[in-house]
């Protein structure tokens, strides 16, 4: 069984359910290893000074930007975690949206959300209310150092985590010289478009994955496997990874007291209140109940949250 790239809660409101980040790709390119073409010995690669050509040892090499040509800032670890955020161990779902308000071009990589033992009610609770109610979450996971910006999806029965890119990441599409314009703007008859219309219809298929297969690879596999028999050799098989031990989790989740809590936490409460007792704080910056889409809460009050609901 394949092992976790990450383990911890999923939060939404008070709510927390124990999970597991499990992959939701895998890798099928062939991998090749570069040879001395005369004695078929493998290269290697090596880390080396360009000033004096020796090599350097993992233990000596620090890690620096360049800020200009030729001039170089070392960071050391401690300020490497320093910016990195307090929360590892949640994935904290800020906003609901509707499953067509982002495009495409903002999802990148799937992965595969598995409930602990015992957490499998939350998991079908979050998983049906996405259904019927057409949104998907956005959250923030913190993996190693860095925290990514991530879509929560159902999917038949998985919730699946798709990893988004940040805004910053995408280049606008304005920025090319795009036709703009009408057909007619372009001498584009209408009975070129009903043809065209036409052709797309004849084309229609309902969309079946399992059709699609990497051509090229399977090819190159079989002529790697004719090479090798001809040389007396054999086909070495995967090996399966060992089975992953099942965090086990008992606790018993009032979800209904849950659930009210985390709405009445949005509502707004009046001026006078939230000056007279420090908790409202919090409570003044939500939205209005059922819309938990519009808050924001920030990174700090988010983890002491999920580890007050744990």
């Amino acid at each position: 069984m394949p092992r976790p790239i990450w383990s911890g809660s999923l939060s939404f409101g008070l709510l927390n359910i124990p999970v597991q980040l499990m992959a939701g790709t895998r890798t099928t390119d062939l991998s090749f290893r570069m040879l001395d073409a005369r004695d078929k010995s493998p290269i290697r690669y090596e880390r080396v000074n360009a000033e004096t050509g020796e090599e350097v040892p993992w233990k000596e090499i620090v890690k620096a930007f360049e800020y200009d040509k030729g001039s170089y800032v070392v960071l050391e670890q401690e300020d490497i975690r320093s910016a990195a955020p307090e929360s590892h161990d949640a994935i904290d779902v800020e906003a609901f949206v509707d499953v067509e308000a982002i495009g495409p071009q903002y999802f990148e990589k799937p992965y595969v959300l598995v409930p602990a033992k015992k957490a499998e009610k939350g998991y079908v609770l979050l998983r049906e209310t996405l259904k019927r109610t057409g949104r998907m979450g956005i959250a923030r996971i913190v993996i190693r150092t860095r925290e990514n910006l991530c879509a929560l999806l159902p999917r038949g029965d998985a919730l699946l985590l798709v990893m988004m890119r940040y805004p910053q990441e995408l280049v606008d599409a304005g920025d090319y010289a795009l036709p703009a314009g009408k057909a007619g703007d372009y001498r584009i008859s209408p009975r070129e478009l009903e043809m065209a219309e036409a052709l797309i219809a004849s084309m229609e298929s309902e969309w079946r994955p399992a059709g699609y297969r990497d051509e090229f690879r399977a090819r190159l596999q079989k002529v790697i496997e004719k090479r090798i028999k001809a040389k007396g050799g054999k086909v070495r098989k995967s090996l399966e990874e060992p089975a992953l031990r099942d965090d086990a989790t008992t606790n018993v989740v009032d979800f209904m007291s849950l659930l009210q809590k985390s709405i009445d936490a949005k509502r707004r409460t009046p001026a006078s209140k939230a000056v007279a007792r420090k908790p409202a704080k919090t409570a003044s910056k939500a939205g209005k109940p059922g819309k938990a889409a519009a808050a924001k809460p920030k990174p700090a009050k988010r983890a002491a949250k999920s580890r007050t609901a744990r």
